[in-house]
C-alpha cells in the first residue's frame, strides 16, 4: 500500500482507536469514523447495523479510500457479509472477527467471548472459532453495559465494577482459560478485569488485527483524518483514554452520500 492511498477505520465510537493507535507507526493515511450519533451498536437490529455500515462505507468511497478496516466486532458480526458482496469489488474490506477467529482459535481448548448483545446473538465468535477447531469449547457472553462505561468514563464507579467483575466471574466460572475482549472497548476495561484475573487471560483482537494486515502497510509518515456523526467534542474527550487527537474532528453527518 502506498503511504498516500486512504484506508477508513471505523466504530460506533471510540473503541476503534485501539486499532488505529495500533496501525499509525506502520504509516499510511487513515480516515477514521465514529458512528457517535447511532451509539451503541450492541443493541441494534441487524438491518440497522447494516445499513449504519453501507453509509459510513459509501462516505469512505466518496473520500477516495482503498480499503476499509472493520474495527467493530458487531459490524463484523453483522454486516460484513451483506456489504463485502455490495462493495467489495470497489473497496477492500477487513472484517475484525473473520479476521482474527482462527488465530484465536490457537490459544486454547476452552475460550470465552465478553462481546456486545448483537455480537453474541450472532454466534460469529463461535462459528468461525469451530471452523478451526469443531472441539473447542467457546462462550460468548454478551456484556451490553461495557460500552457505555468506556465511552461516559465509569471506570471507578462502584456500580461499574460490581457488573464488570459479575460478568468476568460467569466466563471464569465456566473454565474459561483465555476470554476474548470481543467489542473494541473493551481492551480500557483491563485495568479492572485484571484485579482477579491474570492479563494473559485476556486476548486483545485488535492487537491480532493490526499484526495481520500490517504488512500492507510501508513504513512512513502517518496521517490521520477524524469524522464523527454527532458531538465531536465529546468524542475528542472521550478518545483522550486511548490517544491524543490534536486534528480536528469533523461532523459528517449531512455529507455522506450514495455511490
Amino acid at each position: 500500500m502506498k503511504n498516500d492511498e486512504l484506508t477508513g477505520v471505523f466504530d460506533s465510537g471510540v473503541g476503534g482507536l485501539s486499532i488505529l493507535k495500533e496501525l499509525i507507526p506502520y504509516g499510511g493515511h487513515y480516515l477514521y469514523f465514529g458512528d457517535t450519533k447511532n451509539l451503541p451498536y450492541g443493541n441494534k437490529t441487524k438491518d440497522e447495523i447494516i445499513n449504519f455500515t453501507r453509509d459510513i462505507i459509501k462516505f469512505f468511497i466518496n473520500q477516495g479510500a482503498k480499503k476499509v478496516i472493520m474495527a467493530c466486532n458487531t459490524s463484523s458480526a453483522l454486516a460484513y457479509e451483506t456489504l463485502n458482496l455490495e462493495f467489495g469489488h470497489k473497496i477492500k474490506i477487513y472484517p475484525l472477527i473473520q479476521t482474527v477467529a482462527p488465530y484465536i482459535a490457537k490459544e486454547s481448548d476452552v475460550i470465552g467471548v465478553m462481546a456486545t448483545e448483537g455480537t453474541v446473538k450472532s454466534q460469529t465468535y463461535t462459528k468461525e472459532i469451530k471452523k478451526v477447531n469443531s472441539d473447542i469449547k467457546v462462550y460468548e457472553l454478551a456484556c451490553p453495559d461495557f460500552v457505555k462505561i468506556v465511552e461516559n468514563g465509569l471506570y471507578n464507579e462502584k456500580e461499574s465494577i460490581d457488573y464488570i467483575k459479575e460478568h468476568l466471574d460467569i466466563l471464569l466460572n465456566k473454565g474459561c482459560k483465555k476470554i476474548v475482549l470481543g467489542c473494541t472497548h473493551y481492551p480500557y476495561l483491563l485495568p479492572i478485569l485484571t484485579k482477579w484475573a491474570d492479563e494473559k487471560t485476556f486476548i486483545n483482537p485488535a492487537l491480532y488485527m493490526t499484526n495481520l494486515v500490517k504488512n500492507n502497510f510501508y513504513n512512513g509518515s502517518s496521517k490521520v483524518e477524524f469524522f464523527v456523526s454527532s458531538s465531536p467534542e465529546k468524542f475528542r474527550k472521550n478518545a483522550s483514554i486511548f490517544m491524543e487527537i490534536k486534528e480536528g474532528v469533523e461532523l459528517v453527518e449531512n455529507k455522506i452520500c450514495k455511490v
